[in-house]
């Protein structure tokens, strides 16, 4: 885990990812220091900005690059030839991607619910935000052992379905992650700031759907890599 950890942080595509969530907080502040009204901007900036490209974007480079990475670079063969379950060695990297991306997310997030005026609103927005990443890194690093453009199918999943179907198709939203993070927000917020199109349980039920299949999938097909005289 510790050396995911330092692989991820020394990457530069990741740090680039970095102004999203500064720029999050920097529009709430911006907007609530005009003396804009929280309705007037939080669905364009907690949701438009936030959950729908912040929040996804950044789970995507994080869960695809914990393992993906060491695919491009030939040095899975080693992590491999150690003596280490399959399912050990997903479970260091999924702990690291979602912990990565609920910090990255979550803690922006909350200052933004703050700024829109309650700490409760802020907490609310933070506990969607790790249940979307959950949900995301599980998904994003199965896709890494899947495909060799995990970013690119991830970008489809997120632009295509979860930005454009999700958004017309009422049943397509059962399947978007995104949703998922609005309806834990929405209750545990208790505002009319945002609005809800799948009910909790659905979300709760879904997210674990999302994060048990992907990690199931995961060791799976990590199995598949397999070393002369090692066992799975």
């Amino acid at each position: 885990m510790r050396i995911t950890a330092r692989g991820l942080f020394g990457r530069r595509r990741f740090l680039l990812l970095l102004p999203l969530p500064l720029l999050l907080v920097g529009l709430a502040v911006l907007a609530d220091g005009l003396g804009v009204e929280p309705s007037e901007w939080v669905e364009s900036v907690v949701l438009g900005l936030g959950v729908m490209v912040v929040l996804p974007v950044v789970a995507l480079i994080t869960g695809a690059s914990v393992l993906g990475s060491e695919i491009d670079d030939g040095t899975l063969v080693h992590l491999l030839a150690k003596p280490l379950p399959r399912r050990e060695i997903i479970f260091a990297k999924l702990v690291v991607a979602v912990a990565v991306t609920s910090v990255t997310v979550g803690v922006p997030m909350f200052l933004t619910g703050l700024v829109a005026g309650s700490v409760r609103f802020g907490l609310a927005l933070a506990a969607g935000s790790v249940l979307g990443a959950l949900a995301y890194c599980a998904l994003f690093l199965a896709l890494s052992l899947l495909t060799r453009r995990p970013v690119l199918v991830g970008l489809v999943y997120v632009l295509i379905w979860e930005g454009i179907l999700a958004n017309l198709l009422s049943g397509a939203r059962v399947l978007s992650v995104q949703h998922y993070v609005l309806a834990v927000a929405h209750r545990l917020a208790a505002t009319d700031l945002l609005t809800a199109y799948v009910s909790v349980p659905v979300a709760l039920v879904m997210a674990a759907v999302f994060t048990v299949g992907g990690t199931v999938l995961a060791i799976d097909r990590l199995r598949s890599f397999s070393v002369a005289g090692e066992t799975s």
